[in-house]
C-alpha cells in the first residue's frame, strides 16, 4: 500500500463518525519493538482515548513508528507518523489532529503510566492531547520536598492554562463581534475570570496514596493535571527502562532508532 493510500484510510477512519466499539473491562494492547514486548491496559475511565488508541492499533498505524524522544528518569515518546518513511506524507498529529483531554485525578504518572502527548500551554490552553502521539512513563523516585515542588508546579501550570484559555477566549469573541480590544484591555477581562475560578476552584493536590508511590515505586508527577493518562504497563516495565537510557542526540531523539514492530489489541 502507498504511502497516499495509507493516509487516506487513516484520515477517513478519523472523520468517520461511529459507535464506540464494545470493551470488556480490560481493554489491553501488546506493544512488540526492537527492544522488546510490552503490554498496557487502557482505562475505559478514558473513553475518548482508550476509542481513539485502539482505532490507530487496529489501523496498523503504530507498526513501523520510531520512539522519536526519549529522557532518562522521565519518559519515552512516540507517535509522530514523520518517523515512519511509509507515513511521511502526514504532517505532526501535535497540531493537526488532536483530541479532547480526559483528566481523571485517579490516574497519574506513576512508572508505567501511558499518557498522551501534547502541545504547550501558550498555544494549547485547552490541554487537548495528540491524536497519535503517546508516551510511556520511566520517572524516578521523589522526596517529599520534591513532591511539594512539583504540586505548586502543577497549580502554576494549570493556572497558566486557564489564563490563556481566558485571554483566547476574550479576543475572539471580541473578533467576532466586531469590536477592537487592546491587550490591555484583554488581559484586565482575562484578570476578572481568572480571580472568579481561583475563588472557586480548590488547588490541585497530590494524594497521599500517590506520594507513596513516587516515593517508592517513582514516576513524574510534574505531568499531573495537565495531560491525559490513559493507561498503564502490565507487563515489560524491564523493556521500558531499557528504550528510556538509550543513547540519545539532538532534540532527546535516539542514537540508534527503537522501533515499534507491531501493535495488537489482545483484550483481556
Amino acid at each position: 500500500m502507498t504511502a497516499r493510500r495509507i493516509f487516506a484510510a487513516i484520515t477517513i477512519s478519523f472523520l468517520i463518525s461511529c459507535s464506540a466499539p464494545g470493551h470488556n473491562e480490560n481493554t489491553i494492547v501488546s506493544i512488540k519493538t526492537t527492544l522488546g514486548d510490552i503490554k498496557v491496559r487502557l482505562y475505559n475511565e478514558t473513553p475518548g482515548h482508550r476509542d481513539n488508541f485502539v482505532k490507530l492499533v487496529n489501523s496498523g498505524f503504530y507498526d513501523g513508528i520510531a520512539f522519536h524522544r526519549v529522557i532518562r528518569e522521565f519518559m519515552a515518546q512516540a507517535g509522530d507518523p514523520q518517523t515512519n518513511p511509509a507515513l511521511s506524507s502526514i504532517p505532526d498529529s501535535l497540531k493537526r489532529y488532536t483530541i479532547p483531554a480526559e483528566f481523571n485525578p485517579s490516574f497519574f504518572h506513576k512508572k508505567g503510566a501511558l499518557a498522551a502527548a501534547r502541545q504547550g500551554n501558550n498555544v494549547n490552553p485547552e490541554m487537548k492531547s495528540s491524536g497519535t502521539q503517546f508516551y510511556i512513563v520511566q520517572g524516578k523516585k521523589w522526596t517529599d520536598a520534591e513532591l511539594a515542588q512539583a504540586e505548586q508546579l502543577i497549580n502554576n501550570n494549570i493556572k497558566q492554562a486557564v489564563f490563556t484559555k481566558y485571554v483566547f477566549q476574550i479576543a475572539d469573541s471580541a473578533k467576532k463581534a466586531g469590536n477592537t480590544l487592546t491587550d490591555s484591555e484583554i488581559q484586565e477581562k482575562a484578570t476578572i475570570r481568572m480571580f472568579d475560578y481561583l475563588t472557586k476552584s480548590p488547588a490541585y493536590k497530590i494524594t497521599e496514596e500517590q506520594k507513596n508511590i513516587y516515593r517508592t515505586i517513582g514516576g513524574t508527577p510534574l505531568l499531573d493535571g495537565t495531560y491525559t493518562v490513559f493507561g498503564e504497563v502490565i507487563e515489560g516495565i524491564d523493556v521500558v527502562d531499557r528504550i528510556a537510557t538509550v543513547p540519545t542526540g539532538p532534540g532527546d531523539r535516539p542514537v540508534s532508532e527503537v522501533k515499534i514492530i507491531k501493535m495488537k489489541v489482545e483484550g483481556r
